[in-house]
């Protein structure tokens, strides 16, 4: 629990703070890019990652030089935002420091995963402590001032060797026996036979509803600060934390609802929560958007938690950190990327001279939210099952 609790406090202090940190820096043109950057590293690092966690390497000794990596990188994108190198130089400081810090979500659920015995049962419970480090991280950047400090990724830096440290303490688990590694393909070495889960359709309509609705989802953390700086919210990074304190609470019913409800049922409801956030985002009056914000953690524990819970429910041991990894690929990677980028472009059209029309940029997003809930409703499983009797 103390491992996810610091590795929330990791990533919360440079992910969040890091559009405003751009535009303080006057490099907004690559807040979307930027973002971007985590969403490229999911593409490429966390299959060949948690291939090697499953067969070569124990999954705590790759988080651990990993987290080391990650907090050098972060001074390293600190420097060169002091130094005032070119924007493009600064871009490719975040795309290696992501290419190394997005895996660690994979891995770290894997690492929790297969230490539980039910993980239908204890798993939300022990992620909340993620998502209460994630928070505890925004109200440290925020309570420090540094919401557009470059500074921020200096903090993340000592978050990240903490979390190094932490991996020391927490014993070791037997590998799994899973051949001979000389006779390993490229395909095999790389991950990429964990593709193979999306043959399976059960499988697949998780895998895509997630991957299609990380698209719409991935304006929250680019464009609500700016939204809410519009409608004169200050220490925005504390006031995005509402929707992990919702996510906290939600969390701890997660595994009950698990239990007795049917999955399709739970990941429709994060759905329809995702629509009416954003209606009330477009609603352009501060008190809504901040409820809508709080509605993020309804949205993200009904449908991505629950993908998480699932596939350690449905996938055999030893293909655990590749279907976490693969599930990593397909929200963050390929739904982010896509995301991050025609977000942008919708923002940059909606953006008249320095005045956006928020309504119409949360609209689109409501009806894109919608679009993927049909999706849902019409290609999952139609019987009336929870993941307890699949």
């Amino acid at each position: 629990m103390l491992l996810l609790f610091v590795h929330g406090m990791a990533l919360a202090a440079w992910f969040v703070p890091m559009g405003g940190v751009l535009e303080s820096i006057q490099q907004p043109a690559l807040v979307p890019f930027a973002f971007a950057a985590s969403a490229i590293a999911a593409l490429l690092s966390p299959l060949f990652f948690g291939a090697m966690a499953d067969r070569s390497v124990p999954p705590l000794k790759v988080l651990r030089w990993i987290s080391v990596g990650t907090a050098l990188l972060n001074l390293l994108v600190l420097y060169a935002m002091k130094s005032s190198w070119n924007g493009w130089l600064i871009l490719l400081c975040i795309q290696l420091q992501s290419l190394l810090s997005v895996p660690t979500n994979s891995i770290s659920v894997s690492i929790v995963l297969t230490r539980l015995t039910n993980s239908q049962q204890e798993f939300g419970a022990i992620r909340a402590m993620g998502t209460m480090g994630w928070m505890a991280g925004c109200w440290l950047v925020s309570a420090v001032k540094l919401d557009q400090s470059s500074h921020t990724f200096a903090l993340s830096a000592g978050l990240w060797i903490v979390l190094a440290i932490m991996t020391l303490i927490i014993s070791k688990k037997p590998m799994l026996a899973n051949g001979n590694l000389q006779h390993l393909t490229l395909r095999e070495r790389l991950g990429l036979d964990a593709i193979r889960l999306l043959k399976v359709s059960k499988h697949r309509a998780i895998f895509v509803t997630v991957m299609l609705v990380a698209i719409p989802f991935a304006a929250f953390y680019p464009y609500t600060p700016a939204c809410m700086a519009d409608l004169g919210l200050k220490s925005t990074s504390a006031w995005m934390s509402l929707g992990q304190a919702t996510e906290v609470g939600v969390m701890f019913f997660i595994g009950g609802a698990l239990a007795k409800w049917p999955l399709k049922s739970i990941i429709s409801l994060g759905l329809i929560f995702g629509v009416v956030r954003y209606v009330l985002y477009a609603s352009d009056r501060a008190e809504l958007l901040l409820i809508g914000v709080a509605l993020h953690g309804f949205a993200y524990t009904f449908i991505f938690i629950t993908a998480q819970i699932y596939l350690s429910q449905q996938v055999p041991k030893e293909w655990q950190t590749r279907a976490q990894a693969l599930l990593t690929l397909m929200h963050a990677g390929i739904g982010s990327l896509a995301g991050y980028l025609l977000t942008g472009t919708w923002y940059q059209y909606c953006d008249k001279e320095g005045d956006v029309n928020w309504q119409w940029f949360w609209l689109l997003l409501a009806v894109l939210v919608g679009a993927v809930w049909i999706f849902f409703w019409m290609n999952a499983r139609s019987e009336d099952e929870s993941i307890r009797d699949t």
